[in-house]
């Protein structure tokens, strides 16, 4: 599986366990159909160890927004591009940004992907 295919996934992942509680295992599960993907099980297993930390840090570089009024699908992007670039080395920061912007593109609108596109070149620049 690509790695853009394996982000997608993730997102769907996190956004299903934002919407419902499960399990990390579960939320895979219900996105992989019976396919097995590391990177998946990465950014999905790392977004949840990490939450905490991530919408710390995602939320320092919000411009006059709040956490809370972020909508799921977005706030689920900007924590698997986060988690990428503080803590997966072989992922550059810039391959993460661009990826989410086309991700958002695709599962958000046109200004959710200016938006994710200014936060996370926030959090590159600062982190």
């Amino acid at each position: 599986m690509k790695r853009r295919e394996a982000r997608e996934r993730a997102l769907q992942a996190l956004f299903q366990m934002e919407l419902n509680e499960m399990t990390t295992d579960q939320a895979i599960q219900n996105v992989m159909d019976e396919e097995q993907d590391d990177y998946v099980e990465t950014l999905v297993t790392g977004v949840t160890e990490h939450k905490s930390e991530l919408d710390q840090t995602i939320e320092t570089h919000l411009d006059n927004w709040q956490l809370s009024r972020l909508n799921k699908v977005d706030l689920s992007i900007l924590r698997v591009s986060t988690f990428e670039m503080l803590f997966l080395e072989d992922v550059p920061d810039r391959v993460s940004l661009n990826e989410s912007i086309e991700i958002a593109k695709i599962y958000s609108d046109e200004k959710a992907s200016k938006f994710i596109n200014g936060v996370l070149a926030n959090i590159a620049q600062n982190d």
